[in-house]
This record gives structure tokens, sequence and C-alpha cells, in this order.
């Protein structure tokens, strides 16, 4: 890389910008006086005695006390009927894709299933076209769009709703309209196609293996923990809500013989049907609020998430419908994006790390120092520069130059200690001002410390973890958790091999840093 002699850099130069982004199931929400024929049939009335235990009869994922039992649990007969038949049953045209099977990563669970191409498959095929009434919305649910936003923009998420439902209609067993596909979904134990459970169902001792650096590092592996905890708060506040469902819809739920919400399912039989809502739930564009989040049967968890695929279920003259990006053989997994979603939050939403993520980022917070008698008008020249008195860079994979370029000029700002150069930044139209070689040295040593710092904050090193993954029997959640470290250290490494590179590329290494008695902070 050509760069110019830095001591005639300048303090905000033009900047290079970088780029920026399980169980069981829930309780329904029927439409108040009246439901679309088919979606929620009428049900007899179940004794009381079948309420409140947390059996695996309320989970959509299955108890772990049925593992290694499934023989006992679904029929020879139940399992001729698969989900596509039952489909087809009920309004599924014909399509392009079957269901297959692949082993578990536990050997005591069950094999899952997946989608995939029944032929031969063209960019732009129809690989399926699910019809509404296949789909489960907020407005299929409730039969009503009104209430359907008014309850999600109060205290419920679409998700929670969701889940609810689901929940409830598991409770009727083989009389739901539902089964086969709560059935298929409980197989799945909330997994996907690529990986584990999210983060959000594992133990203490499981989330020690997401242990990165220290919190003031600002690891991101570290607050993938912390966002987990935060999560599963939410989740729990969620469940506290759930009778407002029951009262603001009290007709709802007539054909419901139970207990509201909060007796009916305890919050650990909530929190598995709503994560297993939240690794298959699909975000439709250009629909209503109370359309947007919907379970579509032969989607996710059926489909496998990829960060490279652009292929998206779209909602259309009443079916929702996929269509692939890429030319797929027979027999093969078929794929749709998981949009946007750096690792981290693959790994918490539908629990598994892409390789190939082009969209992986971690954050590097710089802050001016606010002792700094010159704080107010250092504040103003970095809004002026479209930044903040503390500032989020997203280091983006594969662009982790250009972020480092991106940080240099503020960093310099907060070194500018002499009251005149600050005046001459101040009134300054272009880029302002020079900046001296030992300011220079001073921004880069920082700035290569603080890479070198997280980096020495993990447990183990690059080459640690990939001998590691290299083991054919590790762990899958280890796996999985070993992945996501392991690539946030590619990208500080490759951030501190930036700084590094301009170190090298000073005129004069024989001077010595300047003195910065309030240099801007980085966390």
């Amino acid at each position: 890389m050509a760069v110019s002699p830095l001591h005639n850099r300048c303090i905000w130069s033009s900047p290079v910008r970088s780029s920026s982004l399980h169980r069981p199931l829930l309780v329904s929400l029927s439409a108040r006086k009246s439901k679309s024929p088919g979606l929620v049939p009428s049900f007899r009335s179940t004794r009381r005695r079948n309420l409140c235990s947390a059996s695996s009869s309320d989970t959509l994922i299955g108890s772990r006390k049925e593992d290694g039992k499934h023989s006992q649990v679904v029929s020879k007969k139940e399992e001729e009927e698969d989900l596509k038949s039952w489909m087809h049953k009920n309004g599924l045209p014909p399509c392009k894709v079957v269901l297959k099977e692949k082993p578990s990563h536990n050997e005591k669970h069950r094999p899952i299933h997946y989608v995939a191409a029944s032929e031969d498959l063209q960019v732009g095929d129809v690989a399926f076209s699910v019809p509404d009434s296949l789909v489960v919305t907020l407005k299929r649910v409730l039969g009503n769009e009104t209430i359907a936003e008014l309850l999600t923009t109060n205290k419920l998420s679409e998700l929670a709703c969701l889940a609810l439902y689901l929940m409830y209609e598991k409770k009727q067993g083989k009389n739901s309209f539902w089964y086969p596909y709560i059935r298929e979904l409980d197989r799945q134990r909330g997994r996907g196609q690529l990986a584990v459970e999210s983060p959000l169902l594992w133990s203490e001792a499981e989330l020690a293996y997401l242990t990165g650096s220290s919190p003031q590092s600002n690891c991101c592996s570290f607050f993938c923990q912390a966002e987990v905890h935060e999560r599963a708060e939410g989740i729990k506040r969620e469940y506290n809500e759930l009778d407002t469902v029951w009262f603001m819809a009290g007709s709802l739920f007539q054909q419901y013989p139970y207990d509201s919400p909060t007796e009916a399912f305890p919050f650990e039989i909530f929190k598995q049907a709503f994560v297993a809502v939240q690794s298959c739930v699909v975000h439709l564009q250009k629909v209503s609020l109370a359309q947007r989040f919907a379970l579509v049967p032969l989607g996710p968890p059926l489909l496998a998430y990829r960060s490279n695929c652009k292929a998206m279920l779209t909602a259309t003259n009443g079916a929702v419908q996929l269509v692939v990006d890429r030319p797929y053989k027979a027999g093969e997994s078929i794929g749709v994006w998981c949009g946007p979603q750096p690792n981290s939050k693959l790994l918490i939403n539908y629990g598994f790390v892409d390789e190939d993520n082009s969209y992986d980022r971690l954050v590097v917070e710089a802050s001016l120092n606010t002792e700094d008698p010159q704080y107010q008008d250092k504040r103003m020249v970095a809004q002026r520069n479209g930044k903040l008195s503390v500032q989020a860079f997203q280091v983006n994979v594969g662009k982790e130059k250009e972020t480092v370029f991106d940080m240099l000029p503020y960093l310099r700002l907060g070194y500018v200690s002499d009251p005149s150069e600050m005046q001459s930044v101040i009134s300054s139209q272009g880029p302002i001002c020079p900046v001296s070689p030992c300011m220079e040295r001073a921004v880069l040593d920082q700035l290569a410390d603080y890479f070198r710092t997280r980096l020495a904050g993990y447990p183990t090193t690059l080459s640690e973890d990939e001998s590691l993954l290299a083991d054919a029997n590790l762990n899958p959640k280890k796996r999985v958790a070993t992945q996501l470290i392991r690539l946030e250290k590619k990208m500080l490494h490759a951030c501190l091999k930036v700084a590094v590179d301009l170190i090298n590329q000073l005129p004069d290494h024989t001077v010595s840093p300047c003195p910065a008695p309030y240099a801007p902070l980085l966390k």
C-alpha cells in the first residue's frame, strides 16, 4: 500500500468509511368471533388434571427425558404421514422439494429432517408455494388485525404470542390441526440444520464455552454471553405479561379449557417454546404488521440458513413461496438467506456460526476523554465530522483496514493538546492541520496495544482454536463457540496487522510517542 509520509497527515482527512447491519411451543390466540375453517378446529373439553405439569406434551422440542425413547413417542403410522403429506392434504400444491433426514449431533436424539430438491432446479425456479391457510401469523391466529397490532405494540412481541399459541395447541395433541407441524418442530428440537440449540437454552457450564476476554476488552464473545442473559431476562418479562393476552382477548381462549398462561406453563417451558419459534420464524416483507412474522411449514428450520444465500421466503398471491437463487441437484439441501447478521447474532438466534459470513463484525468503542479541558471543542469537531463523543466503530470482516483508517482521525483529534492547535482545528473547513510524527506514533501505538490486549484476553490462541476444531469428536456446542471466538480473533489480528504496518511505514522510528494526558479511550 502506498502511504504518504505520516507527518503530513491531517487530523481529519477524508476518512475511509467502513460499510455498515426448543423445545416447547406457544399459546393460541384464535379469532375473537370467527375463525377460518380448518385453521383452529373446535376441541372437546380436556380435564384440568392435564394442565400444569411441565411435561414433554407441553414442549415443542420435547423433554430431555424422551432422549433415547423416541420409538415410544411417534408411531410408525405417524411417521409414514410426514409433514409434507399433511400439507398436500390441506392445500399445498405440487412442489419441487422432498423431506430427507440426517443424523443428529447427539446420537440419543432422532435424526432431523431437511428440505431437499426433488429434481434439478435452476435459478428462478419456485421450489414451493405454501398457501396462507398453512402459514401461522398473528392475523391468522387472532382473526383480527387490530387486536394483533395492539398486542404486539404493548409489552408482548410477535414471537411471544406465536409461542403461546403453539403451546396451547400442543396441549390438544392429535386433535390440533397443527399437530403434524408441531411434531416436526419437536423433532428438530429448535436446532435448525447447521448446528445446535441457541445458547439461550445452554447451561451456565456450556455458556462458559463462549468465554473470551474480559468485559473491559469489549470481546465479542463476552458480549455474546451478556446478550444471552439480557435476552433471557427479556423473555422472562414477556412471560410475566402473558396473562395480558388472556385478559385482553379472553374470548380467544374459550376453546382452550385450561388455566391462564402463567398458571398453565412454567417459565422454563415458555422459554423453550420462545426459542423454538425464534429459530424458525420468518420475517416477511411488504405485508401488514400482523403478518410480518410467520411460521411456515417447509421453511426454517427445515431450510438451512446461509449468510451467502439471497433466496428469501416471500409473500405473494395468498401464499408464501421460495424462489431459489442458485442451481440445485436433486437431493441437495436447499438454503435460504438469514439476513445481514453477524455470527454472534446467528448463534443466539439460530444456534450456528457461518464461516463464510460476509456480515460478520465486531465493535471497537472509542471515546473522547471527558477530563480534557478541550473536551467540548473536540466533541463539536467530532460531530461536525459525523462522529460522537462516544463512537462505536464497526469492524466488518474483510474491511478491517477501512475501519482502522476511519478511526485514525478520531484518535488524532483526541491527542491535540495545544489550545492554538485546537483553534486551528476548529476554524478549518476541510482536511485539518498536520499531525506531528510523535503524535502519529502515539496514536498508532495506542491502537496496536489495544488490539494486542483484546487478543491476550482470550484463554486460547488462534492456533489452539484450530487444533480444537480439527477434533471430529468435539462437543457440538463447544465447536460453535470455538468457531465464533476464532473468527473474532481473525478480525482482531487483521486490525493489528494494519496498525503495525502503519507503524513500520513511519519515516523516523527513533521518534518517541508524544505524551498524551487526555488520550481518547478505547474499549
